[in-house]
């Protein structure tokens, strides 16, 4: 299982950090990755690491703004996001996949494990 917090209101420009409980299994052969879906639009992936070799992705729009990171000892999966966008708001969602991760997770957008989505609203 899953469980995302970290969600909320802030002013652009402001900062928020997204955390990723995981549970009933460990990081060593999953991808975590964060997805995030906007009113109206389609989910997509925001960011991943990918346990196997430490790799991380980033969508373009986020990189430089947005960095994941993790507590093995916690099991548990971050997505610190700074100068935040009134464009980022959205229902974040993290999301685990193992065999063949990275290609489950970060090129076809699906995934063994969701969590519940966590509202991040950016107010201009």
């Amino acid at each position: 299982q899953l469980q995302a917090s970290g969600g909320g209101l802030v002013q652009a420009g402001g900062s928020l950090r997204l955390s990723c409980a995981a549970s009933g299994f460990t990081f060593d052969d999953y991808a975590i990755g964060w997805f995030r879906q906007a009113p109206g639009k389609e989910r997509e992936g925001v960011s991943c690491i990918n346990f196997r070799d430490g790799n991380t992705y980033y969508l373009g729009s986020v990189k430089g703004r947005f960095t994941i990171s993790s507590d093995n000892a916690k099991n548990t999966v971050f997505l610190q996001m700074n100068s935040l966008k009134p464009e980022d708001t959205a229902v974040y969602y993290c999301a685990a996949a193992t065999g063949p991760a990275l290609l489950k997770l970060w090129v076809r957008n699906t995934a063994d494990y969701w969590g519940q989505g966590t509202l991040v609203t950016v107010s201009s």
